[in-house]
């Protein structure tokens, strides 16, 4: 664990980073919780600190570090430093993806794209890629691989695309901003 001063008014507060689990986020209550990998209490994680990172959630079990900060109130994150999808998890492949290795979607140059809509309930959704006319294909599983939970309409991403059998197709989404930051 690693420490550091932040002034937050006149009185420095100690900050320390911790790297944890995704306990659960809800988008829509705006919050969630943080299992800290060493023990201690749950770490509130609010969407305002998420989306400072660029991401409007976060899949439940994606491995996340972050700064924390005490409050009287319990300990919460106020700066997200990586997230990693789930891990550890036996998946069946995505057919569309076809034989494509991690490695080979890691290659993939980075599309900056806005999303046009997302439907959890259904499992898929669309964004548009900047500079392009054709719509992008989002299914929920490519999603919660890339560590996500939900998208909403109008968020920034980067998308790495693979051309599938009916059209361009998502093969992993990222923060908007992922091109800027070292590799994760």
């Amino acid at each position: 664990m690693q420490t550091g001063w932040k002034m937050l008014g006149e009185s420095p507060e100690l900050l320390s980073e911790i790297t944890g689990e995704v306990k659960w986020f809800d988008p829509v209550k705006g919050f969630g919780f943080i299992l800290d990998r060493s023990g201690g209490p749950d770490i509130l994680l609010h969407a305002n600190v998420l989306r400072n990172f660029g991401q409007g959630s976060v899949a439940d079990h994606a491995q996340i570090s972050v700064k924390v900060q005490s409050t009287p109130r319990g300990s919460q994150a106020v700066e997200v430093l990586t997230i990693e999808p789930p891990e550890g998890e036996i998946v069946a492949p995505i057919e569309d993806l076809g034989d494509n290795t991690p490695e080979e979607i890691t290659a993939l140059p980075m599309e900056p794209a806005r999303v046009k809509w997302f439907e959890k309930a259904k499992g898929f959704g669309f964004a548009n890629v900047f500079e392009r006319d054709e719509d992008v294909f989002i299914h929920m599983e490519v999603l919660r691989r890339s560590g996500f939970a939900d998208l909403a309409p109008g968020e920034a991403v980067c998308l790495r695309v693979i051309e599938g059998k009916r059209g361009r197709m998502a093969a992993q989404v990222l923060a908007w901003d992922a091109s800027s930051r070292p590799s994760r």
